[in-house]
């Protein structure tokens, strides 16, 4: 057997505990330090408090489709949550540069974070701080999570209230840019109807006032009475009906086709009517995009920093670290003490 697997043999046989007895001292010590000097760098780290949001996506998109469509297929309830989609839909809103300036605004974070106005890297400072302290998460019920941690509770809990406030007025704003093009598409269109129908009833009137009143009626009513003028030999009568047989000759194709495209703009006017009524209330309207589960409030006890764990930690990791390098030194010094 060599030296050097006789060295490690030994050690690897020798009993732990009684390795740490023997440098029990040593080891204690070291871990009182490291407790000590933890827990006082513990208070150097300034406490946080956490402030957090619940709320439910709506699957309501558009108010008419939910309120007054009644097309078969297409009713959506009102009072319905959303499901994963709309979630995703809400977390890119509240993750979007749109919600972000205005949080940042509102609260002055730049300067609530310390962060010096003259500075090269300002935004990238501020970017950072507020993705450290602002968070959204999807919960496992398709709920939406806003957390927000502060050094003050109460603008904690303002924030986390005012991102889910900003949450709805964002989306209504975006929907409603789009709604009012819509609207104003379909309106413009449902007032030119209604303005070719008024060129059309305009021009019936004028026809009428010519004594055409309905062509096919009157048009047979005349026929009749020309043919019992004939029968009776009635030249007066004749040429009568002949007259107003000539003016309902004359307007009468004019008349039909007046009034055919009257009727045609009339059911055209009555389809439309339906979908301006709706692009009327989407662009003019608004509902809550979300349904609210809690409201944030000031928290009472601070989230970080957890002074115990550190302590824990900081003293876990200085007894592994000087076991290890207790072993170093032992196992370099029985090689030294082998190879004299």
């Amino acid at each position: 057997m060599t030296e050097d697997n006789k060295i490690n043999t030994d050690f690897n046989s020798s009993n732990f505990f009684l390795f740490l007895w023997k440098w029990r001292k040593t080891i204690l010590i070291v871990c009182i330090i490291s407790a000590v000097v933890s827990a006082a760098a513990s208070f150097l780290i300034t406490p946080k408090y956490k402030s957090t949001v619940i709320l439910f996506p709506t699957s309501t998109n558009s108010i008419s489709k939910a309120l007054i469509n009644s097309n078969a297929g297409n009713n959506q309830d009102i009072l319905e949550f959303g499901d994963e989609e709309q979630a995703e839909q809400l977390l890119q809103i509240l993750n979007s540069s749109l919600i972000r300036n205005r949080i940042i605004d509102r609260f002055g974070l730049a300067k609530h974070y310390d962060i010096e106005e003259n500075s090269k890297f300002k935004n990238t400072y501020l970017m950072k701080e507020y993705e450290e302290n602002i968070s959204f998460k999807r919960t496992e019920f398709m709920a939406v999570e806003i957390t927000v941690l502060d050094k003050d509770p109460q603008m904690a809990a303002d924030m986390a209230n005012s991102i889910a406030n900003l949450l709805d007025s964002t989306k209504n704003e975006m929907q409603k840019e789009r709604a009012k093009r819509g609207y104003e598409i379909v309106k413009r269109n449902y007032e030119n109807i209604q303005l070719e129908m008024k060129m059309l009833d305009d021009s019936l009137q004028k026809i009428r006032q010519k004594g055409v009143n309905d062509y096919e009626t009157q048009a047979e009513m005349l026929n009749q009475e020309l043919a019992i003028q004939i029968g009776k030999g009635n030249k007066q009568g004749i040429e009568r009906v002949e007259a107003k047989l000539d003016t309902l000759s004359k307007y009468g194709g004019i008349y039909v086709l007046l009034r055919n495209n009257l009727g045609y703009k009339t059911d055209q006017l009555n389809r439309i009517k339906g979908k301006y009524d709706e692009a009327k209330i989407d662009a003019e309207e608004y509902i809550p995009q979300k349904f609210t589960v809690d409201n944030a409030f000031k928290a009472e006890k601070k989230t970080t920093p957890v002074r115990w764990l550190i302590v824990a930690l900081s003293t876990f990791s200085a007894f592994i670290l000087t076991v290890l390098l207790l072993i170093f030194i032992e196992t370099v010094y029985k090689k030294k003490i082998a190879a004299q």
